[in-house]
């Protein structure tokens, strides 16, 4: 696939995602990133039911000490029943003590149409960095059709070339609104894949849950606890010492992609009913038809928590 139109720093990003707690880190990370103008933050469902990811919303930008604007989003998928998460992410989606109330409230434009509104005025500008279900981004672009042609890059966290964790077929992202994920995936838009195959290789080992800590501000304390939070899941699941950073990794890709291995490749998400529903399934022999997204395969996780501490460090 031909590399997205060149775009002079700081890159424009809306973000979209349902804190949860690797979606609040991922944020944090933008957030603290000269190399990013984040125009907006929009929240669906997944990790948790709306009403808490949009509140999380808030407490992160308040995190950050970010004015941005936010909005809510879909509250359930296209089709199927609602998701959640919160076995993993807790019943708030944000398990830390001392948080911050939002210093703003969120606007009243859909965020659908908050896309679409944002992506008309800067043609061929705008990254949006969907690390959730893909409700409100598929919502944007039925709505819209002409919008695909006009978006810089999707840059999407969800997803795997191999194996699930919701289920053994298929990632949360992916299963909790497979519809959706295939409008986007079958949109024609330039899309950047970074699925569960790399995200699983960057461990918040219990080492760089003290880096964290040790920062000394309040987003690494944040930082920390969540993590720690998460990471007896990893244990007694996966036999991992820590929790995967999978929604930091995908911001990490926006603003240092070279961190990543790239291949470009066929990717059709599932929709059927059975085993493989919300599976993507990836043509990574390219023996099928013409790619339609740039997936990641490879990640220096060295580099990617360097970066990660660099910029969470730079927070109050």
């Amino acid at each position: 696939m031909p590399d997205p139109v060149p775009q002079p720093s700081p890159l424009p990003v809306i973000l979209d995602g349902d804190p949860g707690l690797d979606d609040a880190v991922a944020w944090l990370l933008a957030l603290a990133s000269p190399e990013l103008d984040v125009l907006g933050v929009t929240a669906v469902h997944g990790n948790v039911g709306l009403p808490l990811t949009l509140k999380n919303a808030g407490v992160t930008l308040a995190l950050a000490g970010a004015s941005v604007p936010y909005f809510a989003g879909a509250d359930r998928p296209l089709v199927r029943g609602a998701l959640t998460a919160a076995s993993v992410h807790g019943d708030s989606g944000l398990p830390a003590e001392n948080l911050p109330e939002a210093t703003h409230p969120p606007e009243a434009e859909h965020a659908a149409h908050f896309i679409i509104r944002t992506v008309r005025e800067r043609p061929h500008e705008i990254t949006l960095l969907p690390t959730g279900p893909l409700t409100n981004l598929a919502l944007a672009f039925r709505l819209a059709p002409d919008l695909p042609a006009k978006v810089r890059e999707v840059v999407w966290m969800g997803g795997s070339t191999a194996q699930g964790n919701r289920t053994p077929a298929a990632e949360f992202n992916a299963l909790a609104d497979p519809h959706a994920a295939r409008v986007v995936f079958e949109s024609g838009v330039p899309l950047r894949m970074v699925g569960l195959n790399v995200t699983m290789r960057c461990i918040a080992t219990p080492e760089r849950v003290q880096a964290l800590r040790d920062l000394g501000n309040r987003a690494g304390a944040v930082s920390a606890e969540l993590l720690t939070f998460y990471a007896e899941v990893y244990r007694k699941r996966y036999g991992l010492s820590g929790g995967a950073l999978h929604d930091p990794l995908a911001v990490a890709a926006v603003i240092r992609p070279e961190l990543l291995d790239w291949q470009d490749m066929r990717v059709d998400v599932e929709i059927q009913e059975g085993l493989n529903f919300g599976r993507t399934v990836c043509d990574l022999y390219g023996g099928g038809a013409q790619a339609n997204a740039r997936v990641a395969v490879g990640v220096d996780d060295e580099a990617f928590f360097a970066l990660l501490l660099e910029r969470l460090g730079r927070l109050g």
